[in-house]
């Protein structure tokens, strides 16, 4: 049995002597609870892990109140891949694939060649933020690394690996100048985490719980640990949301494929599969302004 907390969460840690911050993320319950609703080749169950756990950690980076997308596509084996984690950190991921061209131990090159990672930071107020990387990295961990260094954000390093039942991340950030303020030591700190943190192998990662990964990376350092953070994966979808699609059509177009779909729409939810029905009746009460409690008996 792994020693982890009964949650999925995020863990918050700092170095007490030099400007950096770590991050940690474990995903069981909500990768499960992703996983569940397709049934993903192994290749691509793994890729999506990652992505979850890279969404998880960056939320843990970011002060908004809002939504972050990850979202990454590619002409290859995986077509898209995307997950959602709200600063509530509420999680959320869907694949699009082809499973014929999908081969045992795929690395990402082979499964998303040429793609690009796209990061939406989509806040409640204010301006929406948007940033794009090449998938050209080894693994996704590299892509979202590169991906600090090209936007010139604080540097930021990522070490992410997911086996099919958990996903595992931990993340370092340099911080501003505070209590190392000449650019060689800040420079030499900075190298000396990562190199400890390359030592670290998958199978430590994903098996490890937090305290003993910290204490076999920085056991002479000065390391000092938060409050885990719980997430858990929720759909967002609703029969509002649904109804909202369909009135974006327009009555006429509505009602058309009302009669197109033998009597009831059907609009699935591509991340949870959960379904909502509606049927004419639903539809013009829609329209007259009658909101989605319906008369009619068709319930998701």
């Amino acid at each position: 049995m792994h020693d982890f907390p009964d949650i999925d969460y995020t863990q918050r840690f700092i170095f007490d002597e030099s400007d950096v911050r770590g991050e940690l993320v474990a995903l069981e319950r909500s990768y499960a609870e992703v996983l569940a609703k397709h049934p993903y080749p192994e290749p691509v169950a793994k890729l999506l892990g990652e992505m979850l756990a890279a969404a998880a950690l960056l939320v843990g980076t970011l002060k908004f109140d809002g939504l972050l997308v990850l979202q990454a596509r590619s002409l290859g084996p995986v077509s898209l891949l995307m997950v959602e984690c709200s600063s509530e950190r509420e999680i959320r991921g869907i694949a699009r694939y082809d499973e014929s061209l999908i081969t045992p131990a795929a690395s990402l090159q082979e499964l998303m060649p040429d793609g690009d990672l796209t990061m939406t930071i989509d806040p409640r107020r204010g301006k929406r933020y948007q940033g794009i990387v090449g998938l050209d990295g080894v693994d996704l961990s590299a892509c979202l690394s590169s991906y600090f260094v090209m936007s010139e954000q604080l540097p930021t390093r990522f070490w992410i690996k997911a086996d099919g039942k958990r996903a595992r991340g931990l993340l370092l950030q340099q911080l501003p100048p505070a209590r190392l303020t000449d650019p060689e030591d800040r420079e030499a700190s900075w190298q000396h985490v990562n190199t400890l943190v390359d030592t670290l192998t998958a199978e430590e990662l994903l098996s490890l719980n937090n305290e003993t990964v910290l204490h076999r990376l920085f056991h002479e350092d000065a390391v000092r640990m938060f409050d885990v953070q719980p997430l858990v994966f929720r759909c967002s979808c609703s029969r509002e949301r649904s109804a909202n699609a369909l009135i974006s059509l327009g009555l006429e177009d509505a009602q058309q494929l009302v009669i197109e779909h033998n009597g009831a729409v059907e609009i699935d939810c591509q991340f949870c599969n959960q379904r909502y029905l509606f049927d004419a009746a639903d539809v013009v009460q829609l329209f007259a302004g009658g909101g989605i409690d319906t008369p009619s008996n068709t319930r998701h």
